[in-house]
């Protein structure tokens, strides 16, 4: 949320006036860090001040008095504070404004921008082989993916979901050999996959002994139960991209070729190398064996060659596990050989997620699987459980908390914020009292510490939402929405809303307050792909 444009323009004013730049990159008007440093507070004296060369605080101290004669609009006090910081106090009536904005703007226009300046963007995440049903482990930064997705198109982006799909290669082939030594009662060896799936798969298969054919026919099924799992979560994906038909339309060669007119490939021991090293890898990566078999980075490289120059997008954000840490550099390398600035790329990695359980493998069939935790928690429980950190913490899952329907639940606890709310426009209207129209309600009413603690949290979530957009970083939507849910069950414990001996006029302030934070609530919840329920 910006700040008032009456105070903005007044800095900018009094900072013209002292013959200083109010464009000046580095001056900043943003709200303090500490409370009891204003409402607003800028640091222009502490940049411009070498430029007149005078000391700060006396900068300050002029930036502070031509703002106050110029008394913008809501303008309580201006105080000098530190090395040379100009706070500025308002009126409570800003806040009053700001809440009326709100609700003026509501779902579809509050708390929306646009940073996009144009981009298509692609987002990758999940893209777990089709040997197994996906699991905690492997699915958990799906909700990551999608949000960051989410949080981008509130901010003007265009998104494209897309989920990689290694159909082919040892993996695939390793399937079909444990679903057809499944089918034969064979035992399955250490390497190959022994899951309880494998063996449901191989009484469904009818095809031939070929490894490669009832591996895919294998992956397809398996394929199918992913789509499925991730649709529970509510993650919809734009594409379904084949590795297979990079490998077998001859676009690994092509791109290839393209990196060898570049000159930065050569021939080695038999194998195709690149000049990875040269490009900021710590050495030159094979492409091609010398059996002739591309390597996974061959496919990478010109499954990215086709994101990058054949489909077009302009940003291409890569969601991998932490396992992936070592690939990072070759394939920024690979993208620079192919002539895309490499800034282009952006590659997240996801930290290792733990349970009381133990650990998970897919192969060994000892996994946990996403269904089950979702059958158990719930998928907007799994949701915001993945969302509540950053991507780059590891995480351990408590699931015994999550479990509680009470307060101490951080789900629980947000959702029934929204549920109350229901309950207060129910009990309105069982008490015949109806919300009359915004522009009949006086919001200066709302003076209660409550409210304007309410309304404060609320105009932070524009500011949210570009940060947590800007930096990649859905969780900080997740912090802003638990503040939010946390502030409201304390307005909700100290102040009625409806009957008692609440005035009428007070009652319909203070519907319109919970109206402003419903539509608050709602949108945090519908970027992290969560329900608002309104019962619990």
């Amino acid at each position: 949320m910006p700040a008032p444009p009456q105070l903005q323009q007044a800095l900018s004013t009094a900072l013209l006036e002292l013959g200083l730049d109010p464009n000046e990159p580095k001056v900043r008007l943003s709200r303090p860090a500490t409370s009891g440093h204003g409402d607003w507070s800028s640091n222009a004296a502490l940049v411009c001040a070498k430029r007149l060369g005078v000391p700060p605080r006396e900068v300050a101290n002029q930036i502070a008095s031509k703002v106050e004669a110029l008394q913008p609009a809501h303008l309580k006090s201006v105080e000098v504070a530190g090395a040379g910081f100009v706070n500025f106090y308002l009126f409570d009536s800003w806040l009053h404004e700001e809440l009326q904005q709100i609700l003026v703007q509501g779902e579809e226009g509050y708390a929306r921008t646009d940073l996009s300046k144009g981009e298509r963007v692609q987002i990758e995440f999940v893209s777990a082989n089709p040997t197994g049903p996906l699991h905690v482990g492997n699915g958990w930064w799906g909700a990551y993916g999608d949000s960051l997705a989410r949080i981008m198109e509130r901010c003007g982006f265009d998104v494209t979901r897309e989920y990689y799909v290694n159909d082919t290669g040892g993996q695939i082939r390793r399937l079909g050999e444990s679903l057809l030594k499944r089918k034969a009662g064979q035992q399955v060896g250490e390497d190959g996959y022994q899951g309880s799936y494998v063996a449901e798969l191989a009484a469904q298969y009818r095809g031939p002994d070929d490894t490669m054919e009832a591996g895919r026919w294998a992956a397809g099924r398996i394929l199918e139960n992913i789509r499925s799992t991730l649709s529970r979560l509510n993650i919809v994906f734009d594409e379904w991209f084949s590795q297979a038909s990079i490998e077998e339309s001859g676009a690994v060669q092509e791109t290839i070729d393209l990196l060898d007119k570049r000159g930065l490939v050569y021939e080695e021991d038999g194998a195709i190398w690149l000049r990875s090293a040269a490009l900021g890898d710590s050495r030159d990566r094979v492409l091609i064996k010398s059996n002739g078999d591309p390597t996974y980075l061959a496919g990478d490289i010109a499954y990215h060659r086709n994101k990058f120059l054949i489909r077009g997008f302009d940003r291409v954000i890569d969601v991998f596990g932490a396992d992936h840490h070592g690939q990072v550099p070759s394939l920024l390398a690979g993208v620079q050989a192919l002539g895309v600035d490499p800034g282009r790329l952006e590659i997240r990695l996801g930290q290792m997620v733990s349970l009381a359980e133990g650990k998970m493998s897919k192969r060994q069939g000892n996994f946990v699987s996403l269904d089950s935790l979702i059958d158990d928690l719930g998928p907007d429980a799994v949701r915001l459980l993945s969302l509540m950190s950053s991507i780059d913490q590891a995480t351990t899952l408590d699931l015994d908390l999550v479990r509680k329907q009470s307060m101490e639940n951080p789900v629980y606890y947000i959702q029934y914020a929204h549920a109350r709310i229901s309950s207060i426009q129910r009990f309105a209207q069982a008490m015949g009292v109806e919300r009359v129209s915004l522009d009949k309600v006086d919001l200066s009413l709302l003076t209660e510490e409550a409210e304007l603690r309410l309304i404060r949290v609320l105009i932070k979530l524009p500011e949210v939402v570009i940060e947590a957009c800007s930096d990649r970083e859905p969780h900080k939507v997740t912090t802003w929405v638990r503040e939010l849910a946390g502030t409201f069950h304390s307005f909700y414990h100290d102040l009625r809303v409806v009957g008692g001996d609440v005035p009428a006029e007070i009652t319909q302030a203070r519907l319109w307050l919970v109206e402003g934070v419903r539509i608050g609530l709602f949108i945090g919840l519908h970027l992290l792909g969560v329900s608002a329920p309104s019962s619990m």
